[in-house]
């Protein structure tokens, strides 16, 4: 008889414990509609929230708001063009380590070098596309245009057409010294740009631009050292 009535009795809790679950279960669906759904079968405009400042109280926007992106000044569009070009030729340099050098330190180095800077290279053009500016700079009135040939100057710090073709006719330890006196150079140029970026009013505001300057500025000076180190080791032996 006890044990009938502890049957029953767990069955009754079960029972019980079954449809609480199933409530709360409906409840947390019924939550997770959206507002637009439960109104009137659907049919009204989803309401569009925006966030108070700390102390003041949220606020309803109309339903057609839509997001926008931050302003951007002349020198942020023309900042991202540049460093798509100056980065494209810190690829092609490394692009020449695999055939020109057995050197594993420089070869490891170039490698992220060449896959940061290519990584940039694509948030550069999305940033830009985004925001429907174009990849490149106009030659129009740019200063640096070489009248005589219509040439446009390089972006600070970039090797010459000279520096090129020495670095991709050179070998062995030469190449390696070739390589890190220019890549410090190119990096050089990189920081100047940065610098030149958040010196000018109104410029480098955007959150997006501001954390990937910032970044390549710090990236690019520990590896400005790394290779000044490697220099370093290099030129006592070849005065040996």
């Amino acid at each position: 008889m006890a044990s009938d009535e502890l049957n029953e009795g767990c069955e009754n809790d079960c029972r019980d414990g079954l449809s609480l679950l199933v409530g709360v279960s409906l409840m947390a669906v019924a939550l997770a509609v959206p507002a637009s759904a439960r109104g009137q079968g659907g049919s009204e405009a989803p309401v569009v929230v925006q966030p108070g400042a700390p102390g003041k109280p949220t606020k309803s926007l109309p339903s057609d708001t839509k997001a926008t992106l931050p302003p951007r000044s002349k020198a942020d569009v023309e900042f991202m063009q540049g460093m798509i070009m100056h980065h494209a030729q810190a690829v092609e340099m490394t692009a020449l380590i695999a055939s020109h050098t057995e050197n594993k330190d420089l070869r490891t180095l170039g490698a992220r070098i060449s896959s940061s800077q290519s990584d940039e290279i694509k948030f550069m053009k999305r940033w830009l596309a985004t925001r429907g500016e174009p990849l490149t700079m106009s030659m129009a009135g740019m200063p640096g245009m070489d009248a005589s040939d219509g040439a446009m100057a390089l972006m600070p710090g970039m090797l010459s057409a000279q520096q090129m073709e020495a670095l991709r006719n050179a070998k062995g330890a030469e190449f390696d010294r070739l390589f890190l006196a220019g890549m410090i150079q190119h990096h050089n140029g990189a920081l100047t740009m940065v610098k030149d970026l958040f010196d000018t009013a109104g410029a480098g505001q955007d959150a997006e631009l501001f954390n990937f300057a910032t970044d390549a500025d710090n990236t690019q000076r520990a590896e400005i050292k790394i290779m000044q180190s490697m220099l370093d080791k290099k030129m006592p032996e070849e005065n040996r």
